[in-house]
């Protein structure tokens, strides 16, 4: 089943979170999204923990017969989960039950969660010698074949525990210095080789394609990268892409046409379009919907595209903002979705 073929689990006009809140205690984060994105909720990620709990840390905790332990450089393989990996994997299981019972009260259609791609996954841990695991290739195909087994064991659990469908958004904020060839090197006078787009196109569609099976939802890529490589992660069979939107206004033609590609193919792409830090000033809802009605305007397509096949989100992760201002962006988040619906007179 290719992009766009997959059938959309979420209602219209519904809003969702990119993935990171502030913040350490995982019951009152599940709280706070289910009680704002009552229509999307994601699994809360809180990186403010530490070791484990970060984009790398929470991926290795999916891994099947691989582990990683946390040295100065950052993660790197090792022979037996020690105490770093036990830390990821009870951090996950903690923020599972915190959503869980988050589930009890809002019964919710679907839930998100999210978990690094291939290639990020594989630039930021390390081999034992210190080269990064993208720069072997067997090393790279277990990386990924234990990450799929995971993550399929992880998607079943949730919803049986949640009762919801799942849909798995996979981040991939490496992915451009992957394919640039800008990642540093273990002695940091180099650079790792670039690698070519067909490779990384065909990887990532593995993992998709996987994810896919495993749960009969629609699977979504997240990169909020200024120039997000829009037209590999559709043709990858990306069914959802996620990018900040507000980074649009400037984008090169060759983006903007990747961007209407896509979504003429029918993509969905969750819009970044609130703030992830609060503003000098209050935002109105009008204005922060605007790029949003000036990107549909450029590519040519009707305003009322924004109900069907895009999904208000924040910018990016709310780690590193304010308990006041998540609720209040995850709220209008969710005020946008009911205005791509509704649209307000005079918009």
């Amino acid at each position: 089943m290719s992009s766009g073929e997959t059938q959309r689990v979420w209602a219209p006009g519904a809003a969702t979170g990119v993935g990171s809140m502030p913040g350490v205690d995982a019951g009152e984060a599940a709280a706070v999204v289910f009680g704002e994105l009552p229509g999307f909720p994601h699994l809360p990620e809180l990186p403010a923990r530490g070791v484990g709990a970060d984009l790398i840390g929470r991926a290795a905790a999916l891994l099947v017969d691989l582990a990683v332990e946390v040295v100065p450089s950052g993660y790197r393989v090792t022979a037996r989960p020690g105490r770093d990996h036990r830390r990821a994997v009870d951090l996950l299981r903690w923020d599972v039950d915190a959503v869980t019972e988050a589930a009890e009260h809002t019964r919710p259609p679907v839930v998100k969660t999210q978990v690094a791609g291939p290639w990020t996954l594989a630039a930021g841990t390390e081999l034992p010698r210190g080269h990064r695991v993208l720069t072997d290739p067997g090393a790279l195909r277990d990386f990924t074949d234990s990450l799929v087994e995971g993550l399929s064991a992880h998607v079943t659990e949730l919803a049986d525990r949640t009762g919801a469908r799942v849909v798995v958004q996979l981040d991939e904020p490496s992915l451009p210095a992957v394919l640039a060839g800008a990642l540093p090197t273990p002695s940091g006078y180099g650079t790792v080789a670039a690698v070519p787009e067909p490779q990384a196109r065909e990887l990532l569609g593995t993992v998709i394609e996987a994810a896919r099976a495993a749960t009969g939802c629609p699977v979504a890529v997240h990169c909020c990268d200024r120039l997000p490589p829009v037209g590999l992660l559709h043709g990858a069979g990306a069914d959802a892409i996620s990018l900040d939107a507000t980074l649009l206004g400037g984008a090169p033609g060759t983006l903007l046409d990747e961007v209407g590609e896509a979504w003429d193919a029918g993509v969905t792409f969750l819009l970044g379009l609130v703030p992830s830090v609060a503003p000098e000033r209050r935002p109105e809802l009008r204005e922060l919907a605007r790029p949003a009605f000036d990107l549909v305007d450029r590519l040519g397509f009707a305003r009322s595209m924004l109900a069907e096949r895009a999904v208000p989100t924040p910018t990016c992760g709310l780690a590193g903002t304010t308990g006041e201002w998540v609720r209040r962006a995850l709220s209008l988040a969710r005020d946008l979705g009911k205005a791509f619906v509704e649209p307000v007179e005079g918009w």
